[in-house]
């Protein structure tokens, strides 16, 4: 056992602990202490670099998570001196109100992490507007609407500007954010829409019957594990379903019409089957304002606030400070990835549930772009 310590060290003879020791392992060092019997007596500070025949107890301790630090602003392009600022909010990858797991930490909780930004623009007194960069497509149903309410909330509470600039994919739940921006910019190759929802079930029970596992249920309540994924949905399971599904779809159509009052009835008559569309289409049917990149978004942001060569920022962790306005935080390895067998509706941790979420794939709900 290779053990290194800077600490001080003065210990009795009997008992010689050894503490912050580091292992090299996945990428970070792990915190160990171990504690062995022998005889010695160190002074000052050491550094032990050896090989060791070590008896008796040793206790491994390993980290619940690696803290990635506070939020820090990143400048991505100067401004004049003293000018106010626009902050650049990243929103990246699927929208699931958990953290995403690594081999041995967790990356951040998308709904979390979008909160903490908002809040760091808030108390930023130089920060004049913000541009919520989405690169999403979409997420949990109560994950987008959480998120949506927090940026609704930012608006009435700051009233700072707005603009949701559209990247590769912004769709369904995203798209549900997005509409909460006073203007939304959409990249001329973005793919948008996607207005409705998915309950995300899979019947596994061929695939059980192959392995000979049977489902024996006891329950009280004949719907009480409706939408088990061991068999089919029953005609009763199905309408209940049914309703959710389209009680949800109509509180998305809602908030569209709500903050796109240029959107007309047959505007929804087209979108209301739920179609993702690319962005020249989008803004035939007044989804969004304009088609531009990132930088025409900023502009856009600039001129609601009454801006002109205002600084841009970007928060990211200290870790992982940002020099482009592209830039999004580094995750870890993921768990899944050390397993890439996958099948839909065995991750029940995610599955099944209501997504505001475009889903060609149907293991989407367990990837981390990141």
């Amino acid at each position: 056992m290779a053990v290194t310590t800077h600490k001080p060290i003065a210990r009795g003879l009997l008992g010689l602990s050894v503490a912050a020791g580091l292992l090299a392992g996945c990428g970070h060092p792990i915190p160990v202490v171990a504690t062995f019997q022998g005889a010695g007596n160190f002074q000052g500070t050491a550094s032990v670099a050896t090989q060791s025949d070590v008896r008796g107890e040793m206790a491994l301790k390993l980290p619940a998570a690696i803290d990635p630090g506070p939020l820090v602003s990143s400048v991505i392009r100067a401004g004049a001196a003293g000018a106010p600022r626009v902050a650049l909010i990243d929103v990246d990858g699927v929208l699931l109100n958990q953290n995403r797991e690594g081999l041995y930490d967790s990356s951040e909780n998308p709904v979390a992490g979008f909160r903490e930004k908002l809040e760091a623009a808030r108390a930023d007194g130089r920060v004049a507007a913000i541009v919520v960069r989405i690169h999403s497509p979409g997420g949990g149903v109560t994950a987008c609407d959480i998120m949506a309410a927090e940026l609704d909330r930012f608006k009435e509470r700051t009233r700072k500007p707005v603009v949701a600039c559209l990247m590769d994919v912004a769709t369904s739940g995203a798209y549900y954010l997005a509409v909460g921006g006073d203007r939304i910019v959409a990249h001329p190759t973005t793919i948008t829409g996607g207005i409705g929802a998915v309950f995300n079930h899979v019947n596994l029970a061929d695939a059980m019957a192959q392995l000979n596992v049977v489902d024996d249920p006891i329950k009280a309540g004949p719907l009480v594990d409706m939408g088990s994924v061991t068999r089919p949905l029953d005609d009763p399971t199905r309408v209940l379903l049914q309703e959710m599904a389209d009680d949800f779809a109509q509180r998305f159509m809602d908030r569209v019409s709500r903050h796109r009052p240029a959107l007309n009835d047959a505007d929804r008559k087209v979108l209301a089957d739920g179609r993702v569309l690319a962005a020249a289409q989008a803004q035939k049917l007044h989804m969004v304002d304009r088609l531009g990149y990132l930088d025409d978004a900023i502009a856009e942001a600039e001129g609601l606030a009454g801006a002109s060569n205002a600084e841009v920022i970007l928060f990211s962790r200290g870790a992982s400070p940002a020099r482009s306005p592209y830039a999004i935080a580094p995750g870890p390895p993921r768990l899944n990835d050390m397993v890439p067998l996958s099948y839909p509706g065995l991750d029940r941790a995610k599955l099944p549930t209501f997504l505001y979420l475009w889903q060609p794939d149907p293991t989407l709900p367990r990837t981390n772009p990141r």
